[in-house]
């Protein structure tokens, strides 16, 4: 017999609305628990079954936290802004808004249709005005301290698209979105000083709870570099080249120097019988992203036909121009040590420029590791340190450089000339540029005729003569700044706005913000490593330097979820024809299958392909717990038996699977607390008795994972009010202790992983737990187990075909 998924689902997240028994109370003390996600972009196509992978983790979390008596703030929103609507808007006609709401009324449905235990009277939308008023306020904290400016900008101008685009957009050249080319062009953009927060964001990464990896990510991107600033006379010329570098000590193996095609001293540098071939070659450099220019493995250059003096030696030196030298970097300018660099090596070869060695080693050239110094006068026999520390010695006593510390870290670049985005409250007058007042906000995004920017790149705004022209109170004319902040405005502090929502004096009350920061476990991709994780981050602590907020750090667990792949085992998309709909799966197996195979594919934070044979076999479970508790005339099998009356075999496991489903849900183990359910299954169908008090806690167990079976299961075996409410079952710390031991599993002889488990465990415990290994799946998959070679406690060989 089966369970009615629709009407149970339906019946079930009907109730819980009514009940409200979702929503945050800010008036609650217990302690508080804030679970989010990363909000999505509501795009027109709906959610596919990857963003599961990210949303039903946290809400098992959540769920799991409430049932523990926490007071838990979980709640959902949308990033709202962003290039796709607006590009349908100039296709189509149709308003953003328009097209932005109706995706989020749809993405709104399926959630709730999952059964995900959202506040949802805590929505928020970034293109609301009664949102985007308090982005543009927290930019006018940003521009009143200093940290907002304007400059002129070399950026990656799509003329297809009319836009400017981030680094991150642009691959080989072309846009991402649509493939159209793209050029470097100067441009006048809005900037944050992130740079002024390089060293407290490299030093808060010590006080929060993420993935190693991506703290390492920031850390690299920040690029903290201590070495020495150094002079270069240019021959014939009264200025000098200023270079920056962390082996100072290897300056006397300086054989050439290389700049930026954009350094403003290019022109003065190059020589009349140059000038051509250095024109050419800046034309093309123009037409690479920083990205492309970076990962450009081909050593492109050409010579300027100026030199430096080497300030050590008085040794002439060629300049050469390359587009592997970028202009926001340091100086623009690097002197060039081909013996003990590979980069400057392969230019050297390339270019056959001389190559001197000033390390000792016995390793052929390039030799980039530590040793004496040679060949380097004064530092001759030195170690690296010692000589580093006499080179900065000697060039600040020459007045020729001094000791510095650089980061890779540039400002960041904050305007775009599109329509769909936050208006900047800033007005240009004659005498200069003022941020508007806070009773002023929010300045309203206007209706336009045109969505598209001009073809010169003037944004849409610009057309609009009664957005632009201002008048202020006291009778002062300007013009309102046109350009729009970039999608990442509103994601930066979006969950400080879920802890006061509705506030319309504040962008949030300090008390509650104090109360609910900061997020305890937040949920999303890698990707966003050094873009919105760094960026909220920075804003974060300029709100604490402006004493609006309690915590420098926004989040302090921060989590990735694994990709869910197509069935082919490909990322799954549209093009690929591989997307699966979580509402088919729904439709036909129900939320709660959904949610606890994608939970059971395997570990959380490993890339896992959907497998259609998979989400019917975890359907055949939930069968198999409602059977245990129904017959199939509907009867209800359990009956209330004294635990005395049960096995201590049946007791101990009822007991450790409470202890090991709490544990790894704090681990985000979900796979394995699965197996554990499935064992205490199977060992409830092994006895005639079926104990209400057992399957009423069994109920208590999935239901963070499977929330709608376990309410009907709770309700119908006696349960009291909602078991979503109901408290946590605890556990006898002495029915858990058992002989465990590690035992390794083979398939086919090949050993393809370990499991923890107990010394009499049975074939079926042991199976089980092998299959909830990412690398035993892999190795069953498409086949049939034909035989199993079990030693308990000591090896398990699975032999398929």
């Amino acid at each position: 017999m089966t369970y009615s998924h629709k009407d149970i689902d339906k019946k079930w997240q009907n109730a819980w609305d009514k009940a409200q028994c979702f929503v945050a109370d800010d008036n609650d003390k217990r302690p508080k628990y804030y679970a989010l996600d990363m909000f999505p972009y509501p795009s027109g196509a709906g959610l596919h079954v990857g963003h599961l992978a990210s949303y039903t983790p946290t809400d098992i979390v959540a769920r799991y936290k409430r049932a523990k008596d926490f007071n838990v703030l979980h709640p959902f929103g949308y990033d709202a802004f962003g290039l796709p609507a607006e590009q349908y808007a100039i296709k189509t006609g149709i308003h953003p808004a328009k097209t932005t709401q109706e995706a989020i009324e749809n993405f709104r449905r399926q959630l709730k249709s999952l059964g995900c235990s959202f506040d949802w009277s805590r929505e928020i939308s970034t293109c609301e005005p009664d949102f985007y008023k308090w982005t543009q306020f927290i930019f006018l904290q940003l521009y009143k301290r200093g940290l907002a400016y304007q400059k002129e900008v070399a950026v990656n101008w799509c003329p297809a698209l009319r836009t400017v685009l981030a680094n991150e957009e642009v691959v080989d050249g072309k846009s991402e979105r649509g493939g159209h080319p793209v050029i470097r062009r100067p441009m006048k953009q809005w900037m944050l000083k992130i740079t002024d927060y390089a060293e407290r964001l490299l030093e808060g990464l010590d006080r929060i709870d993420w993935p190693e990896r991506t703290k390492e990510g920031q850390r690299n991107w920040i690029g903290k570099s201590i070495g020495a600033t150094i002079q270069f006379q240019l021959k014939g010329q009264k200025e000098s080249l200023e270079v920056f570098s962390t082996r100072p000590d290897t300056l006397f193996g300086a054989t050439f120097m290389v700049i930026a095609p954009e350094h403003p001293l290019v022109n003065s540098l190059t020589s009349a019988d140059q000038k051509a071939k250095v024109d050419d070659y800046i034309q093309k450099a123009a037409s690479k992203s920083e990205i492309d220019r970076k990962a450009n493995q081909e050593k492109t250059g050409i010579f300027s036909g100026g030199y430096a003096i080497n300030p050590v030696n008085q040794t002439e030196i060629p300049i050469w121009i390359a587009d592997y030298v970028l202009m926001d970097y340091g100086t623009g300018a690097i002197m060039a040590v081909p013996g003990h660099d590979e980069r400057d090596f392969e230019f050297a070869q390339t270019f056959e420029l001389p190559i001197l060695r000033v390390i000792e080693s016995d390793s052929d050239l390039p030799f980039s590791g530590d040793g004496k110094l040679v060949n380097s006068e004064f530092l001759n026999g030195l170690n690296k340190q010692d000589a580093i520390t006499k080179m900065i010695e000697w060039l600040e006593k020459n007045q020729l450089g001094k000791k510095q510390t650089q980061y890779k870290l540039r400002d960041w670049l904050f305007s775009r000339q599109r329509y769909w985005g936050e208006p900047f409250p800033i007005i240009h007058y004659p005498e200069g540029t003022e941020g508007l007042s806070e009773a002023e906000l929010p300045v309203l995004l206007p209706e336009v005729a045109d969505y598209e920017p001009s073809e010169e790149g003037e944004p849409p705004l610009a057309r609009v003569d009664d957005f632009v022209n201002y008048m202020g109170p006291n009778g002062r004319k300007g013009r309102r700044d046109t350009d729009t902040m970039p999608g990442s405005a509103g994601s930066s502090w979006y969950f400080l706005r879920y802890c006061d929502p509705h506030n319309p004096e504040a962008a949030f009350d300090f008390e509650k913000q104090k109360q609910w920061m900061p997020v305890d476990l937040y949920i999303g991709g890698p990707e966003h490593t050094v873009g919105h994780l760094l960026y909220a981050r920075f804003w974060q602590k300029v709100l604490f330097d402006a004493g609006l907020v309690s915590h420098d750090e926004p989040f302090q667990k921060l989590a990735h979820q694994g990709d869910i792949l197509g069935p082919d085992g490909q990322r799954m998309s549209k093009s690929r024809g591989n997307v699966v709909n979580p509402d088919d799966v729904i439709e036909e197996h129900g939320a709660d299958t959904a949610r606890m195979y994608i939970c059971f594919m395997g570990p959380f934070e490993k890339s896992k392909p959907w497998d259609p044979k998979g989400v019917v076999g975890i359907r055949r479970f939930l069968d198999r717990v409602w059977r245990l508790c129904f017959s199939d005339d509907d009867k209800d099998l359990t009956a209330d038996i004294n635990p005395t009356e049960i096995s201590e075999e049946l007791l101990k496991a009822f007991h450790k699977t409470i202890k090991k489903v709490g544990e790894d849900i704090e681990s985000l183990s979900f796979n394995t607390a699965i197996s554990q359910m499935m064992i205490l299954v199977n060992e409830l169908y092994k006895i005639e008795l079926r104990p209400r008090f057992i399957l009423r806690s069994l109920a208590q167990l999935m239901a963070p994972f499977s929330p709608h079976l376990s309410e009907e299961l709770w309700e119908r075996l006696g349960g009291q009010g909602l078991v979503s409410l109901a408290k946590w079952p605890e556990f006898d710390p002495k029915l858990c202790v058992d002989d465990v031991v590690t035992m390794g599993v083979q398939v086919n002889g090949k050993m393809r992983g370990t499991v923890e488990i107990g010394v009499d465990a049975s074939e079926t415990e042991a199976i089980t737990l092998a299959k909830a290994q990412n690398a035993v799946q892999n190795a069953l998959a498409g086949k049939n187990i034909v035989k199993v070679i079990y030693r308990p406690g000591r090896i398990l060989n699975l032999i398929v075909k």
